[in-house]
């Protein structure tokens, strides 16, 4: 019940911030252009748009630190793992869990140090140069995203230990279309 709760707070913090950043930068680019236009060019100009860039940025950012660890989650982060599924049953369950653990340790130690600047950062005044939002809440990604990327590291593991089974995305499947019915409407008539 809660790993399926994270799982969607998860997604829905991602599509969120891809769908709020995509609608800042069409609205911005929007104003750019037509506040070239002659006629309500004074009008559009009292329109400050200055901070669209800024946030975006630090949008993409939070999306590419949760995006990070829901590739985890669901296996879609490619990897180069010819040697590893020619080895002997045995070797490679061994270094699957080398593998899972290294990336588990690695997120964790940037989640650490993350953590610490952050906590170090709001000591501080620090704003950014558009929004003056407090920087110790944009660099806040880094130890979240890295926690929950360790977090998602040690699940993989765990269910590997289980099943045997990594997480495996199949790129020819789409949520919501039924391969038979498609097959069937494309087919021949």
């Amino acid at each position: 019940m809660i790993l399926r709760l994270l799982d969607r707070l998860e997604e829905t913090l991602i599509a969120s911030l891809m769908a709020a950043a995509t609608l800042v930068i069409f609205v911005a680019v929007v104003h750019r252009y037509i506040s070239g236009i002659p006629l309500i060019q004074d009008a559009v100009l009292r329109w400050d748009f200055s901070w669209a860039q800024e946030l975006c940025i630090y949008m993409f950012v939070w999306m590419a630190k949760f995006g990070a660890a829901y590739g985890v989650r669901t296996g879609i982060h490619v990897g180069v793992d010819v040697v590893i599924n020619r080895m002997p049953p045995a070797l490679h369950w061994k270094f699957v869990l080398i593998g899972l653990g290294a990336g588990a340790l690695f997120t964790g130690i940037v989640g650490t140090l993350g953590a610490n600047f952050v906590f170090h950062m709001a000591q501080t005044e620090q704003v950014s140069a558009d929004l003056e939002m407090p920087m110790w809440i944009v660099y806040l990604a880094i130890p979240l995203g890295s926690y929950l990327m360790c977090f998602r590291f040690l699940q993989v593991a765990v269910g590997f230990l289980r099943t045997g089974e990594l997480p495996h995305h199949d790129h020819a499947h789409v949520d919501g279309i039924d391969p038979v019915e498609a097959a069937k409407e494309g087919g021949p008539a």
